[in-house]
């Protein structure tokens, strides 16, 4: 495996584009341009178009984000960029985080620090983890696929050729949104490899195995069921459109900047817990970071298509299936709808489930405190089982 140390340096070229195209945005009318019923705000978006035009400023975000220690490996002939924190500590735990989708490599950057040196921010050392976050591929500055096929079970194989050559034969995984489908399939395809894995999201596409012989539908599961399928119905426009026709929705978000951060910045606010005012929990340019870095990373298409891919490869599994890795799950009360504990008990290991206080689809952003605390209540029972 190919590895080389890497920097984001966006061009000045690609920076003053995007500020003509800002420039001459053409917003569209709202019947209320204060509500989200219809979906982003049209007052909000205005703000965001003059915040991002004349305060935000890329180059101050860029300096931050590249603080990280970050590396650039070609796996299977395509870059994957990726963060390698290591872990200070006597014996820490590889862990690959894995984002999804609106977020980015960048939701991780306040979760790093306390999983790799649990010391310095007053946790056990004995909890350090060497911290791995690949960005996706066609997410930020991983190059997209060149073929199709590259889901998330794909990715699953990507990464453990990833950590493998970084030198660890076994390794723990996180991931909510995509990056919890990522994690499954990582546990599900290759348990010999895998310590145990934490999610903070099960997958809508996760589906047990039902039917003769097996045990029926509880009523708290045909709740689930019903609850997950009107949720889809009032808000899965997004996932319809991204796992069908992603290549039409990539012309306009791909020539669109304030179209993008529409498209974006409208599921920040209603998968957090953010009580309606999304800058309650994710300053403007928290947002105008993670926005951009799907702006400059000139593959729309790709982020998109995930969505299909995942589509043709749901995590469906066969009757008697088990998955052998541990399992534990937060979960946040602002989350998508979430199955109850027994339905992910049907084919995995659940040996922890916690029901957090606050915090929704965004958790490492939302609540890295939270977070952490149940990533490491979750493998410290493990660790002496890495070997």
């Amino acid at each position: 495996m190919s590895l080389r140390d890497f920097k984001i340096d966006v061009p000045d070229g690609d920076i003053e584009d995007l500020m003509r195209r800002l420039r001459a945005t053409r917003l569209p009318a709202a019947l209320d341009a204060g509500q989200w019923d219809d979906g982003a705000s049209l007052a909000f978006i205005q703000r965001m178009r003059d915040h991002w035009l004349n305060r935000f400023d890329w180059r101050v975000r860029q300096a931050r984000l590249n603080r990280l220690p970050q590396y650039l490996a070609t796996v299977d002939g395509a870059d994957i960029h990726f963060v390698h924190q290591p872990g200070s500590g006597p014996a820490p735990i590889p862990l690959v985080l894995t984002h999804g989708w609106p977020g980015s490599f960048a939701e991780m950057e306040r979760v790093i620090p306390l999983l790799a040196d649990p010391a310095a921010h007053g946790g056990d050392p004995g909890d350090a983890f060497h911290v791995i976050v690949p960005s996706l591929p066609g997410f930020g500055f991983s190059a997209p696929p060149r073929a199709p096929g590259v889901g998330a079970r794909h990715v699953a194989e990507l990464w453990l050729k990833l950590m493998k050559g970084l030198g660890y034969e076994r390794f723990a995984a996180q991931g909510g949104d995509i990056g919890a489908s990522v994690s499954m399939w990582l546990a599900r395809r290759f348990p010999a490899s895998i310590i145990g894995v934490h999610l903070n999201y099960i997958p809508g596409s996760y589906r047990p195995p039902l039917g003769p012989g097996l045990p029926p539908v509880t009523a708290q599961e045909q709740a689930y069921l019903d609850a997950a399928a009107a949720w889809t119905s009032v808000e899965g426009a997004y996932a319809a459109e991204q796992s069908t026709k992603p290549q039409t929705l990539a012309y306009a978000m791909t020539d669109s900047p304030m179209g993008l951060a529409a498209w974006i910045v409208e599921k920040f606010r209603t998968w957090s817990d953010c009580g309606g005012d999304v800058e309650r929990v994710f300053p403007m340019d928290e947002l105008l970071t993670d926005i951009s870095l799907y702006w400059f990373s000139r593959s729309l298409d790709a982020s998109f298509r995930i969505y299909k891919e995942n589509r043709r490869q749901p995590l469906t599994f066969e009757a008697c299936e088990r998955v052998a890795p541990m399992l534990g799950v937060a979960a946040f009360p602002h989350e998508l709808p979430t199955p109850p504990r027994s339905w992910v008990e049907r084919v995995f290991n659940v040996q922890r489930w916690t029901s957090m206080p606050s915090g929704g689809h965004f958790a490492a952003m939302e609540q890295p405190e939270l977070l952490v605390e149940d990533i490491r209540a979750f493998f410290r029972p493990l660790r002496s089982r890495r070997a």
